[in-house]
């Protein structure tokens, strides 16, 4: 780390943050919190302050802003439960609205501390010079879910807007709004946008949280919806208001009975909210509320149990993110497909593992063989045939992997195709009951797992589309013991693609979709049938609890003949044509403020 790094970071230790250092250190215990440690205070590639002043919209551009005319043009009621707020923070949070480039709002202020008199003195200033900020005073503090929906109840807009009583919204938040509304086809129920920390004193931005487009299984590892979230006014009538049992993750709690009932949900991918930090605040300090987080995982039952879904939700070890197991229903058989072209010991070790360790009973393993010419493999072969559950069949044509795992399908018996690589090891025993216990949900067509390289670095936690061009995978080389941005190496949820070197699939979605695509012989192949399962309107899982280790591309060797070179620019080209649109949109699963050229959610310089 350069010395100006150091300094940066040595400016903020002080009494708190050391206080709040051991409170870490209690929780992870010595080796998880240096693990921690070192992951937050690795420098940031594009340091973000500055990338936020040059992000952030121009004098000239916010004047552009105020001078348009929508054609819709709604009230945005924004709702505020404030309680004990210091007078600074309270007049910051009332101008934050006050200089918005969309004017057409309002300021709905339940007031539940009136016997603050600085409070009250700030307040009466803003309400007598500005008839669109409103206060009501509560008689008694009724908590944080109750305050809110006494603000909410003073809405008359057509969408409702959650802002915290010590935090901003940047200048441009209710204009987007407007703009992505006018946007749209079909008007949406909900938005969301990106937000960002800042500092008490507000002189620095920092943490800035770039989220996908909607992600319900991100959505029930994390509320990562959280600011600023914007609702149709109807909508929170039809769901109800907060609900006080919840209270300390009363917002998760709603933004689920949101999202559950909105036709549309709408992300706008941009930081509109300013998260105030300071000691009291959860921005941060989230040890200091830790029945926040039970409230949090009652949450996501709740909203399990809503949907009809049967599933076991545990924390993990970072506090307010939370893993989903869901029981595998029956005993459905899967077939276990694997190409291989003798790596007679490679393949061996494969299925040691898979034999050894697999905890889940009814499944079979179909060995797609591929040209061997070493006589240990055929010897191999007529070891596993001995087993009643393993099939050997025989493709005759040249190596291509599309076409291969296309002709292996057709001797499968099971209801669950499960691609797996000659090279990989098992190393979670639970994998296939977590492989296939996602993959019954009705709305998911496709499982992947989280692969590691023999020396303890992650292989694949995902694949992100534009990586590198086409696809690449997320979290490439970081160390295994690391979780990467706000967790997601960690984290089960949706995304556009997986690898096939270990990848369940819904049998009738795999027929539905005539299988992998056989003008990709070698690559992409995974990456074009992940997306035309979702194009179909199934969700693509990534769940990080199925782990191997994955010795990888032993069977092929590297690209370095002229002919694989040729072929591997047609499959490029190829996917190029076929996903154009996708490719010029951006991946919906990732961030357009977050670069292309890496696989660690850096900014986009």
């Amino acid at each position: 780390m350069s010395s100006g790094n150091w300094m940066r970071y040595l400016k903020k230790i002080k009494p708190y943050t050391i206080k709040k250092g051991i409170r870490y250190l209690k929780h992870y215990g010595p080796k998880e919190f240096w693990v921690r440690l070192c992951e937050r205070m690795e420098p940031e590639e594009v340091p973000y302050g500055p990338w936020f002043e040059n992000h952030k919209p121009s004098e000239k551009e916010l004047e552009g802003q105020r001078r348009k005319q929508w054609k819709k043009q709604p009230l945005i009621s924004v709702v505020v439960p404030a309680y004990k707020t210091p007078a600074k923070f309270l007049r910051e949070m009332i101008e934050s609205l006050e200089v918005q480039t969309y004017t057409n709002w309002e300021l709905c202020i339940a007031n539940a501390s009136p016997e603050d008199a600085a409070m009250s003195e700030v307040l009466r200033e803003y309400t007598s010079k500005d008839a669109r900020v409103k206060v009501e005073n509560l008689k008694e503090n009724l908590g944080i879910a109750e305050n809110t929906n006494a603000a909410m109840e003073m809405a008359a807009g057509e969408y409702t807007g959650l802002l915290d009583h010590d935090d901003l919204l940047a200048p441009q938040a209710l204009y987007r709004i407007v703009e992505a509304l006018n946007q749209s086809r079909e008007e949406p129920d909900v938005f969301y946008s990106d937000e960002d920390k800042v500092t008490t004193d507000l002189s620095e931005h920092f943490q800035p949280h770039f989220k996908p487009d909607f992600n319900v299984d991100l959505l029930r590892s994390n509320n990562y919806i959280t600011h600023f979230f914007v609702v149709r006014t109807s909508l929170i009538r039809q769901v109800g208001g907060f609900r006080r049992e919840y209270d300390g993750a009363q917002d998760y709690d709603f933004i689920f009975r949101c999202t559950e009932a909105a036709k549309k949900i709408c992300h706008i991918p941009e930081v509109l909210y300013h998260w105030r930090t300071h000691q009291a605040s959860t921005a941060d300090n989230p040890a200091s509320k830790m029945y926040a987080f039970e409230a949090g995982k009652r949450a996501i039952e709740a909203h399990l149990k809503r949907q009809g879904v049967e599933g076991t939700v545990s924390h993990t070890k970072d506090l307010g993110f939370y893993q989903v197991e869901y029981p595998v229903q029956g005993t459905p058989l899967v077939s276990v497909l694997i190409p291989n072209k003798d790596q007679k010991d490679t393949l061996k070790q494969c299925l040691d593992s898979v034999f050894s360790k697999t905890t889940y009973c009814n499944y079979e393993v179909i060995i797609i063989e591929n040209n061997s010419q070493e006589k240990e493999t055929w010897e191999y072969y007529e070891e596993l045939k001995k087993r009643n559950n393993v099939k050997i069949v025989i493709w005759e044509s040249g190596f291509n992997y599309s076409a291969i795992n296309n002709f292996g399908e057709k001797s499968a018996s099971g209801e669950y195709l499960l691609f797996l690589n000659n090279d990989v090891e098992v190393i979670n025993p639970h994998w296939m009951e977590e492989m296939l216990g996602n993959c019954q949900r009705k709305e998911v067509g496709i499982v992947g797992a989280k692969l590691y390289y023999p020396d303890d670095t992650i292989q694949h936690a995902g694949t992100i589309i534009g990586i590198g061009g086409i696809a690449g995978h997320a979290f490439l080389n970081m160390p295994r013991s690391r979780s990467g941005y706000l967790h997601k190496a960690s984290l089960q949820m949706d995304l556009s693609a997986v690898t096939a070197a270990c990848m369940m699939m819904k049998r009738t979605v795999f027929e539905s979709l005539d299988g992998f695509e056989e003008a990709l012989t070698v690559a992409f192949n995974d990456v074009d049938l992940c997306l035309r399962c979702v194009r179909a309107g199934y969700l693509v899982v990534y769940n990080p609890r199925v782990e191997l280790y994955h010795y990888e591309s032993k069977s092929r060797g590297s690209e370095d003949s002229e002919d694989k070179v040729r072929r591997f620019q047609q499959e490029i080209e190829f996917m190029r044509i076929r996903w154009i649109d996708l490719l010029k949109q951006g991946d919906p699963y990732y961030n357009k403020n977050l670069t292309l050229s890496k696989w660690n959610y850096s900014l986009r310089a």
